[in-house]
């Protein structure tokens, strides 16, 4: 016997499928976390949750990386470690604007081609779990964890 859970089903309906990846402890680098293919998705919102405490200064941001054309950041870079960010913190991806701690989900969905979602990270601790909502515009496009 199956059992129906109303509030996923929902949230799907309204933000599109759910993904999400771990940023495993952040160092000094460029990680892709997710990885499109097969066309274009809808991107609905972007949103982190700290794991473990990010306590050294670090400016972070996310991109898209395109198979074809330029980088674009998915949010302003920020300092995410000087003043510290504490485990349970939500991180709130936001285009042409700061990450954003702790704020509203209240955003407009980015088209993505294929390519890769990146952590671009300065810092050198700390861990983020990353959820991407999105629903393909091409038939057949994905989005899954890199």
């Amino acid at each position: 016997m199956s059992q129906l859970n109303p509030n996923k089903a929902f949230a799907q309906g309204i933000l599109g499928n759910v993904v999400a990846k771990s940023t495993g402890t952040l160092a000094a680098t460029t990680i892709p976390l997710f990885t499109i293919a097969g066309g274009l998705v809808s991107v609905t919102s972007i949103v982190g949750r700290v794991t473990t405490a990010i306590t050294v200064a670090n400016s972070y941001k996310l991109q898209h990386n395109p198979t074809a054309g330029s980088n674009s950041d998915l949010c302003t870079a920020t300092d995410i470690g000087t003043t510290d960010t504490a485990v349970g913190e939500i991180l709130v991806a936001k285009k042409g604007a700061s990450l954003a701690i702790g704020a509203a989900l209240l955003v407009a969905p980015v088209v993505m081609d294929t390519g890769q979602i990146e952590s671009v990270s300065a810092g050198t601790d700390g861990v983020i779990k990353w959820y991407v909502t999105w629903v393909p515009v091409d038939d057949g496009a994905t989005l899954v964890a890199a």
